[in-house]
């Protein structure tokens, strides 16, 4: 009998491999079984721009375009995905050995315009390669209080934009995203996503159509919300950029937790909430009930190391549920928090990429942790957009009772 069991416990154990290995999953938004490694490759649809510059700087383009990891190489079992980074990586807020006046930063920079009352900052007459210690805290201070900064007509390398990355915190490499070649004359360059909607629409099945253009990046999400410790700071460096269109948005969490009222607030404070990973894999112990996400209990409220304001910490796209509420009280009122972020328009900015001059490109750094975007597809690919995103994880959330709203540590009105 003991024999029995054992070999069916070996034999559940085999066929659960042989699922897993099929990778019935890939992310929900797709259609079909996106390719892998070399058979992702798109070259010879790669935008002109974005080309010249991945050769110029010397990534290798011979083996194809983007990486796409093998399957081989890519967690199956949603447990096994979670354990990646499931413990504290040290993490050191630049922000917060910055001069507040950023008398470096601005004193460099011919021109700093803010886009709106309330989020968005442009910078002009600066390289973002050229930027000293003292200069990146000082944008890392800004990025804190303005949500997104812009930088545009930048002569920017993959390898640089990794550089910063690594400076303003841990470097997330995705386990499943197309990526920039992984090493440039020998050196380890792993952790530049390529960001190209097309590619993702046309090669992996992403279902982006006019009547359909919410989905992937064109809805409104905050990266990387799964992790023990979520994103930070992303820079995307679009080097292919539509003459018309493919704007993105940002909406300002400080300012969408002062938009709420006294009793709303009081109620979040201390709340947390479940977030889940875009990404599905397989349940090791149910492999044939769906797909299963990587799930992490976050403060609904964060409090943000650098400026000590108070942040909400949702987004449609993966806020799961508001820990200790009924499912459909968490429903409701999460419903009614993804609209703070999605109606107000004076909280948000839209920026469009354009101009920059010949072959140049545009970036913009935002903080995560305090906000929201969504990438507009109203181009619908007739011209290229493409870019290389890099994004450095924070700290591990958490909300500070002591800690005040952007408008209460301002002395703006509450009303």
């Amino acid at each position: 009998m003991s024999t029995t069991i054992q070999k069916s416990d070996h034999d559940i154990d085999e066929t659960v491999t042989r699922l897993a290995s099929l990778k019935p999953f890939g992310r929900l938004d797709r259609v079909g079984a996106a390719p892998r490694g070399k058979e992702a490759s798109w070259i010879d649809s790669l935008p002109e721009s974005s080309r010249i510059r991945l050769e110029k700087y010397g990534i290798d383009l011979s083996q194809g375009y983007p990486l796409v990891p093998d399957s081989s190489e890519i967690p199956t079992f949603v447990d096994e995905a979670f354990e990646i980074r499931n413990k504290e990586y040290p993490y050191i807020e630049r922000a917060k050995n910055a001069d507040p006046e950023k008398k470096a930063l601005f004193g460099a920079a011919k021109e700093v315009k803010d886009l709106t009352a309330h989020i968005g900052t442009e910078i002009v007459g600066l390289q973002l390669s050229d930027l000293t210690d003292q200069q990146k805290d000082e944008l890392a201070l800004l990025i804190a209080e303005r949500v997104v900064v812009f930088f545009r007509d930048q002569d920017l390398s993959p390898q640089k934009q990794l550089e910063l990355g690594k400076y303003f915190g841990q470097v997330e490499i995705h386990p499943q995203a197309a990526r920039v070649p992984n090493t440039v004359d020998g050196q380890d360059i792993k952790g530049i996503s390529v960001i190209w909607q097309e590619y993702q629409r046309q090669r992996s099945g992403l279902r982006l159509t006019y009547k359909n253009s919410i989905n992937g990046n064109s809805q409104w999400h905050t990266d990387l919300v799964h992790e023990y410790q979520p994103a930070g700071i992303t820079h995307l460096h679009n080097d292919a950029i539509p003459s018309v269109g493919g704007d993105t948005l940002w909406a300002s969490g400080y300012a969408a937790y002062d938009k709420l009222s006294p009793a709303i607030q009081q109620f979040l404070d201390g709340k947390t909430a479940i977030y889940r990973s875009a990404h599905p894999y397989v349940d090791r112990q149910s492999p044939l009930s769906g797909p299963k996400f990587i799930e992490r209990e976050h403060p609904i409220i964060r409090t943000h190391p650098a400026t000590g304001w108070k942040s909400l910490f949702v987004n449609r796209a993966m806020t799961v549920k508001i820990v200790g509420l009924k499912k459909e009280e968490s429903d409701i009122l999460l419903e009614y928090l993804f609209g703070v972020f999605e109606k107000h328009v004076d909280i948000q900015v839209r920026f469009n990429w354009q101009p920059t001059k010949e072959g140049l490109g545009t970036s913009a750094l935002w903080d995560n942790r305090i906000s929201q975007h969504n990438a507009v597809w109203d181009h619908e690919g007739k011209q290229a957009r493409h870019g290389t995103r890099v994004t450095s994880l924070a700290e591990v959330p958490f909300f500070d009772p002591k800690s005040k709203s952007q408008r209460e540590s301002l002395g703006l009105s509450l009303d």
